[in-house]
């Protein structure tokens, strides 16, 4: 092979070193696109969430039962995860500029209650606090958080339907969507 030869299928191996790249990205944004939505619901599993009672931080029991009626925002959440962290002060003030539309809005910590409450004591919330521990883990799965992703969240209507669910983060304009779908 010659130089002139050499210089005719570099482009062609460009192309194709290109196209083999292109493809290696779509699949690897396919994957993880894929990894972080929400996944099916679990046959029964709304129904058995209204059934839950969880212990709060501050003593007393935190049971869904008596919030059917209202639409809820849930959040399941731990100390240890940073993105938690940094959106619960949203939460707080979103909860705090709807409560008086009837919108409930419950936190679930899936942790240690000392570590909760530890918490808690340096960083107060005004939303009611669940201590979920493992279980929270479970629930968030049959709720579809089949990758147990912190922070997740789910929104009930008032009927007890379960209307919308993200894995990761919640930024304002989610919660301003969510707000909307419940008005």
């Amino acid at each position: 092979m010659n130089q002139e030869d050499v210089e005719k299928g570099m482009p062609r191996r460009h192309w194709l070193l290109a196209g083999v790249g292109m493809a290696a990205g779509l699949a690897g944004a396919l994957l993880a696109w894929q990894k972080f939505q929400s996944q099916g619901v679990m046959d029964g599993a709304v129904q058995n969430f209204w059934l839950q009672e969880f212990e709060k931080p501050e003593g007393g029991t935190l049971s869904f039962q008596s919030m059917r009626g209202k639409p809820l925002l849930v959040n399941f959440w731990a100390t240890w995860c940073p993105p938690c962290i940094e959106e619960l002060p949203l939460i707080d003030a979103f909860y705090a500029a709807n409560q008086s539309k009837s919108l409930q809005v419950v936190g679930l910590a899936v942790d240690q209650p000392s570590m909760v409450r530890r918490f808690l004591g340096q960083k107060p919330l005004r939303f009611p606090v669940g201590l979920a521990g493992f279980t929270g883990t479970a629930l968030g799965q049959s709720l579809g958080n089949a990758q147990s992703v912190l922070p997740y969240s789910v929104l009930f209507a008032a009927n007890g339907m379960l209307l919308k669910q993200k894995a990761g983060k919640l930024e304002q304009s989610d919660l301003d969507d969510w707000l909307k779908s419940v008005s």
